[in-house]
């Protein structure tokens, strides 16, 4: 009886175990079609770059696997929020016309959010000023 126990107690850890594989490879695939991983690709690109030539395939395989390793954890992370269902939704959603349009359009997005946050951000040392009483040298700090 023991061992008929222990068996079953072992195939349902096994398979937690690979619904749990499942799942976070679910929430990769998430991350590549949403575009979340693509400043990463790029910050490999450029750092790349900047290593000298004898040792870029080390220096790149060695980021790359550092890379892989944060998606590891922000999956981790995300699982503790999401359900399995909610990734498939997105990953439905990131492969949806509308979907792909905005992981194309991600990258004006976000240079032109960019600049309207620094605009924004020169409004908002005016209206500091206008209600803290901050000398000049204070409002460098901000």
């Amino acid at each position: 009886m023991k061992k008929i126990l222990l068996s079953f107690i072992l195939i349902l850890v096994a398979q937690a175990s690979f619904a749990q594989d499942a799942f976070k490879k679910d929430f990769k695939k998430y991350l590549a079609l949403s575009g979340q991983m693509k400043p990463f690709e790029m910050l490999i690109t450029q750092l790349t770059e900047k290593v000298a030539e004898e040792k870029r395939a080390d220096f790149k395989k060695e980021i790359t696997a550092s890379v892989n390793l944060l998606g590891d954890k922000m999956a981790e992370l995300y699982m503790t929020e999401f359900t399995h269902e909610d990734v498939k939704q997105m990953i439905k959603f990131y492969e949806s016309p509308v979907g792909k349009k905005l992981n194309e359009k991600s990258g004006i997005l976000l240079e032109k959010g960019e600049l309207l946050g620094e605009e924004w951000g020169m409004g908002l040392q005016g209206l500091l000023m206008k209600y803290i009483d901050l000398t000049p040298e204070m409002v460098d700090e901000y």
